[in-house]
């Protein structure tokens, strides 16, 4: 037994050594040892690329609006490792955390003892979670996210109200497959006999493995752009306007706050998510509650502006399909800007596609390492680019500090900070704390 937070949660990060096992028979064994927590909660499962916590986000704002109790699980975190677990959007306690690893701890160390072997770090959080949700504080709707992919992935023994695929794209390519049908059929494998699936997938190879998955499980298809449309799309102050048009709905001139086009298709899927448990009669919720709870929602480190003199945006952008869904908000909302990229990311992704996606709008490029096993240097990647107007230095924190110095008081210019999600959680945190002492 742990007497304290930091020993529980060094525990459950000791277990990155089992990396990632796909299979579900080690989660299968440990719920059923737990008597099955997962089965008591109104579950909504969101797979996908890009877009989860931002779709997630959204529902999570419009129920918790309309006054649900709403329950979270996400990944990666930015700030705290208790924000994997929320309720309404606030962490889990310190304390909660530890008496979890203390519950399940007993039952992780019996199953090392069998032929299924030691859980991952990933299996033993989505564990702790189910306990939580299942067994402490049940919730109205659990939002879950998947992990990795969707097929073998430790979230995926659950049978939700219905589920929802965002965009897909090349991501973990060693893992779930190298052409975007295999990633697609790795996602669709969230999808339950008759459980309803929204998506917002646009390639037309991943839609058809998502419609031909549906079809063999009798699971009504909802596709943005087929069932569900955006119309009337604009800039509007600082974020986007719209309207959105579902088989049930229609709502005009919605507001959200969150730019970029990407943003307005994962509200788009959100809202016709809520909207069909609404024809369910599974939620109550009225236009002003949606209306205020898109309008309200925001996501750590997506286009998100930690810094105003200069200006510095973090995001999240770690794949191919990320930095064109960047390029596109920047293009989109700053076209007439000077653009100064800080970037990291980890060795194993294909950093030098998007380092080229992003020169092709920067006007330099400035890159950098940060303390993670898998960080690649900042010299791999400075090599990594053609662009003249570039530099490097394995510090992130001098060549922050560089570029603020560089760039305050110049109201053309503008630093975008992104790769790792790892990465840009430092820079978020130290941006806040420069602008708490100089409050």
């Amino acid at each position: 037994m742990f007497e304290h937070y930091n020993e529980a949660v060094n525990w459950i990060h000791s277990r990155l050594k089992f990396g990632v096992k796909p299979g579900l028979k080690r989660m299968e064994w440990l719920l059923a040892e737990l008597n099955h927590p997962e089965r008591s909660i109104p579950i909504i499962h969101v797979a996908g690329t890009n877009g989860k916590g931002s779709t997630i986000s959204y529902m999570q704002h419009m129920l918790t609006e309309a006054g649900y109790k709403v329950g979270s699980f996400t990944s990666p975190y930015i700030e705290t490792f208790n924000e994997r677990i929320s309720v309404n959007g606030i962490p889990i306690s310190d304390q909660e955390m530890l008496e979890l690893v203390n519950e399940v701890k007993p039952y992780v160390e019996k199953i090392e003892q069998t032929e299924l072997g030691g859980p991952t770090e990933f299996e033993i959080i989505t564990t702790m979670m189910f306990v939580y949700f299942g067994k402490y504080n049940k919730p109205d709707f659990l939002l879950l996210e998947t992990g990795l992919g969707g097929r073998l992935d430790s979230t995926n023994i659950v049978l939700p109200l219905l589920s929802i695929i965002t965009n897909i794209g090349y991501d973990h390519m060693n893992i779930l497959g190298s052409t975007i049908a295999e990633i697609a059929a790795e996602k669709a494998g969230i999808i339950k006999h008759g459980v309803p699936i929204f998506t917002a997938i646009e390639n037309e190879s991943a839609l058809q493995v998502i419609t031909e998955t549906a079809l063999l499980h009798a699971a009504e298809l909802f596709t943005l752009g087929e069932e569900i449309n955006v119309i009337d799309k604009q800039l509007y102050n600082l974020g986007e306007k719209f309207s959105i048009q579902t088989p049930f709905n229609t709502v005009k001139n919605l507001i959200i706050t969150m730019k970029g086009q990407h943003q307005i298709n994962n509200a788009a899927i959100a809202f016709s998510a809520i909207d069909y448990l609404v024809q369910m009669n599974k939620v109550r919720i009225t236009e002003e509650q949606i209306r205020k709870g898109l309008e309200k929602t925001t996501w750590k480190g997506r286009f998100e502006l930690v810094n105003s003199n200069p200006e510095v945006i973090i995001d999240g952008a770690h794949n191919p399909e990320g930095v064109e869904s960047l390029i596109e908000t920047l293009s989109r909302h700053y076209p007439k800007r000077n653009i100064h990229f800080l970037y990291s990311a980890l060795k194993d992704k294909e950093y030098a596609e998007m380092i080229d996606h992003l020169s092709s709008i920067a006007t330099s490029m400035h890159f950098t390492s940060f303390d993670f096993p898998r960080a690649a240097t900042g010299f791999e990647l400075y090599s990594a680019c053609k662009l003249n107007e570039k530099t490097y230095s394995e510090s992130w924190q001098s060549k922050l500090d560089e570029l603020l110095t560089a760039y305050q008081d110049q109201k053309e210019d503008i630093v975008v900070a992104t790769g790792s999600l790892y990465f840009i959680s430092h820079i978020r945190e130290y941006c806040r704390e420069i602008n708490k002492r100089y409050r």
